[in-house]
């Protein structure tokens, strides 16, 4: 066992070295090019690709890292700020990635991965071939191939003496290789030195993380206080009093059967209208349509009882955790609710995308616009106007924008807000999640 674990970890560190070699420095040469290129304005297009393509290749040694050596690195990176008007998106997303302190992390560990890194994954395959050369070369010395020059370690084929302990330094080369571990760790340590980001930051996302972890708490327990004045004050009266009702008709179906008849059909209808409610609270709490056929189509259905036109593009690959399809779900209804309300829009449209693992729901309208993300206290949105992005209810700790924010944060999501005067209103969703199950041919 300890040997195939051994010679695995040689064939990975072969894989890791070669890709560390070609990957860190392309990559580095490109980012300085592409850097360099910023100052004759094509760098503020290209800089961007180049920190993406950058990111996937640190995320994917990441990866390994969890996966071959269970050494975690995170990543740190800064979620994308809110659309900012009258600045190109290019130029917005150049700035983020420039001032983002993972991007230059990630640069300066390119050279060190392209050299003590290449070393490091190499070591293992290194000593196995050094162990077994021990153990072949003196095979070939000691069969009349003699040459002087021939230097093994420090061990040199001129002198007997030295030639019958290459097998005892090819022994002690393997045995580093077997009982050593941490060695197939040491490349993704060293990698870990540089990816990882400082405790301040890790404690401001902790804090982050905390913060929208307490939100999410004192949301479910306001939805659990409405779940039940709603059935209070809803299915749960309308059942009490058919029940009344039946027991009246108990004591009335001899006697009158007329008024009996009466109050069958009002414990009909009481019936019908408590089973209702009961169906528009359960859709208020996770749609059937949500459960059965996922995040996509249940917007379309949504989009279908809007009063106004809602356009709803794009297919997700798969299904998306619960939690995630609920929370992107009921954004999107709250989001286009006041679209129909407030924006005084003739049309909406909603896009859906996934890739690189992470969700983006795109809701805008053609409406007045002039929103703008309201102040960590919770104050409503500012602007001329009215959007789909300035929800109604403004009093309670999770209303308006801010609140909506908060949501998405529970999942570590972000919120992006572009609407300058007059409109459109784009809001975009983000959310990190993956894939539970691919989709299927009848969704």
């Amino acid at each position: 066992m300890r040997v195939r674990r051994t010679l695995v970890a040689g064939a990975r560190g072969l894989g890791l070295a070669a890709v560390s070699l070609a990957g860190s420095t392309l990559l580095f040469s490109l980012t300085l090019i592409s850097l360099v290129l910023l100052l004759l304005g094509v760098g503020w297009l290209t800089t961007p690709l180049v920190v993406q393509l950058t990111r996937r290749f640190a995320d994917q040694r990441r990866v390994w890292a969890q996966d071959w050596a269970g050494i975690r690195v995170p990543s740190g990176y800064r979620p994308p700020p809110a659309r900012q008007p009258g600045l190109p998106g290019v130029v917005q997303r150049c700035q983020h990635v420039l001032t983002d302190p993972t991007t230059w992390r990630e640069m300066m560990w390119l050279p060190v991965d392209m050299t003590a890194g290449f070393f490091t994954a190499l070591l293992p395959a290194l000593l196995i071939a050094f162990g077994v050369e021990g153990f072949v070369a003196p095979a070939v010395l000691w069969n009349g191939v003699r040459p002087d020059s021939f230097t093994y370690g420090f061990l040199s084929a001129s002198d007997a003496t030295q030639v019958a302990l290459m097998p005892v330094l090819g022994a002690a080369a393997l045995a580093a290789a077997f009982f050593s571990p941490k060695l197939p760790a040491l490349h993704f340590r060293l990698a870990a030195v540089f990816l990882t980001p400082p405790k301040a930051e890790l404690a401001a996302r902790v804090e982050r993380l905390t913060e929208t972890r307490h939100d999410a708490v004192d949301a479910s327990a306001a939805e659990l206080r409405r779940i039940e004045r709603d059935l209070h004050d809803g299915a749960q009266a309308r059942l009490v009093a058919m029940g009344m009702d039946l027991g009246t008709i108990e004591a009335l179906i001899e006697r009158d059967p007329a008024q009996a008849k009466e109050l069958v059909a009002r414990a009909r209808t009481s019936s019908a209208q408590a089973l209702t409610e009961l169906r528009d609270l359960v859709r208020g709490i996770h749609p059937p349509v949500l459960a059965e056929r996922g995040l996509d189509d249940a917007v379309r259905a949504l989009a279908l009882r809007m009063p106004l036109p809602v356009d709803v593009t794009g297919r997700l690959p798969g299904r998306l955790e619960a939690p995630v399809e609920s929370a992107a779900y009921f954004s999107v209804s709250e989001l286009l609710t006041n679209t129909a309300k407030h924006a005084d829009a003739e049309r909406a449209w909603v896009d859906l995308e996934y890739a690189d693992g992470r969700l983006r729901v795109t809701v805008g309208d053609d409406g007045r616009g002039g929103v703008v993300l309201p102040p960590e206290s919770g104050a409503g949105a500012g602007g001329p106007g009215r959007s789909a992005t300035e929800l109604s209810a403004q009093g309670g700790t999770h209303s308006g924008l801010r609140g909506l924010e908060r949501r998405l944060g529970t999942f570590d999501g972000i919120l992006a807000v572009s609407s300058p005067a007059g409109g459109p209103t784009l809001v975009t969703l983000e959310i990190p999640c993956a894939l539970c199950s691919p989709k299927t041919s009848s969704s």
